[in-house]
């Protein structure tokens, strides 16, 4: 089990409050959001890579009316352009 340190730092304000917002919009402490944050640069520093999260979608690919379509008419139909 993990035993919570708690510690003291200065912050910049706007910094603060971004990442209070962030706590606010996801439901969860400021302690989470810095403790993710801070797990992230960490595992970014030892490994020497950038992670991305796995933000993909359940779906069967593009549907049948883009089946064969180019970026370019798929972009436009999703921006409206």
């Amino acid at each position: 089990m993990l035993v919570p340190v708690r510690t003291t730092m200065d912050l910049p304000e706007d910094l603060l409050t971004a990442a209070r917002a962030l706590a606010r919009a996801g439901g969860c402490t400021l302690a989470a959001v810095l403790a993710a944050s801070l797990r992230e640069a960490v595992t970014r520093h030892r490994t020497g890579q950038f992670v991305l999260r796995d933000a993909s979608v359940a779906g069967n690919g593009l549907t049948a009316e883009f089946a064969g379509a180019d970026g370019a008419r798929i972009r436009a139909a999703g921006y409206g352009c």
